[in-house]
């Protein structure tokens, strides 16, 4: 199995969740998390679009960099809206091994 370095995720996870409660004015990640789950879900959907557009220009380390500003994004979005990283990963590994379209037919429709 690959390296994928996914402890780097959980401690990011741990230092946004620990700058919760933080001085917005001498954290970004406090001063996301004090402006609420519309401002992080706005940011994120913003580093989404910046993500997807490096895909296309063929830079990898410029993909990487969005990725990594995604993944923030993401986690900032998670704690701001009290879900935690760990039951999204409970989430995948409840998905591991199913196929994707059988995956997605059994959700509930809107």
């Amino acid at each position: 199995m690959s390296d994928h370095r996914l402890e780097v995720l959980g401690s990011l996870a741990d230092v946004v969740a620990s700058r919760k409660g933080a001085s917005p004015d001498t954290s970004y990640t406090a001063k996301l998390l004090s402006q609420g789950v519309e401002k992080c879900a706005k940011k994120l959907g913003e580093e989404a679009l910046e993500t997807a557009l490096a895909s296309v220009k063929g830079n990898p380390q410029h993909l990487a960099s969005e990725s990594a500003d995604l993944l923030y994004h993401l986690l900032v979005l998670l704690e701001a809206a009290d879900v935690r990283l760990v039951d999204v990963m409970a989430e995948l590994a409840k998905r591991e091994g199913v196929s994707g379209i059988a995956e997605k037919a059994s959700r509930p429709k809107d």
